[in-house]
């Protein structure tokens, strides 16, 4: 016959133990969550100058630490930046748009057609395969971009004063993935890679 004395010390010291993986489980999870808030940040596309590629509500994760520790974007990288341009609030607008010229690159626009270093750019994955406007002989300054949306029709991007070339310190991170919608989940590719 047990001991009640012994069913109760094994009870309590079950109890302990439960409420101690608890406690660990939920240690583990916040961790987790601090790291991917780190690393990690979910937006939605609220317009329409990426399209084709990208739509109004597509749920997007942006890699925050993408261009840290020397890295920096990549011609065809999607990046979202904080622009000048200001929300109906007058908080500062976070834009989403295509790396087209990085440092150094001579950009030009011309005839619907974009030149980068003198060579014609393929806009095969534009909405329009043109892109409106005219710039001659823009050299990218050091330690900024030139990107445009992927609908270069109403697309305002660093072809306009309002935007310009965008400070890579402006930069939250590299669009990498996309969650919804379902048909489209999964990574970004990047169109000259």
């Amino acid at each position: 016959m047990e001991n009640p004395t012994e069913v109760k010390e094994t009870a309590v010291i079950d109890k302990k133990k439960v409420a101690m993986e608890w406690v660990r489980d939920i240690v583990i999870a916040v961790i987790i969550a601090v790291v991917i808030v780190q690393f990690i940040k979910p937006t939605i596309v609220k317009e329409s100058s990426m399209e084709p590629n990208f739509y109004a509500n597509n749920y997007l994760f942006i890699n925050k630490m993408a261009y840290k520790f020397n890295k920096t974007p990549q011609k065809g990288d999607v990046i979202v930046f904080k622009s000048n341009l200001l929300t109906e609030t007058g908080k500062k607008k976070l834009l989403i748009k295509r790396v087209i010229g990085v440092p150094g690159d001579v950009i030009d626009i011309k005839n619907g057609k974009v030149y980068i270093n003198g060579k014609v750019d393929d806009q095969s994955y534009t909405m329009s395969g043109e892109t409106i406007g005219s710039i001659d002989g823009l050299t990218v300054p050091k330690g900024k971009l030139f990107c445009m949306g992927d609908n270069r029709d109403v697309s305002i991007d660093s072809r306009y004063e309002e935007v310009g070339c965008v400070s890579e310190s402006k930069v939250v991170g590299k669009v990498v993935f996309r969650a919804f919608p379902f048909n489209k989940f999964g990574t970004i590719k990047n169109p000259y890679k």
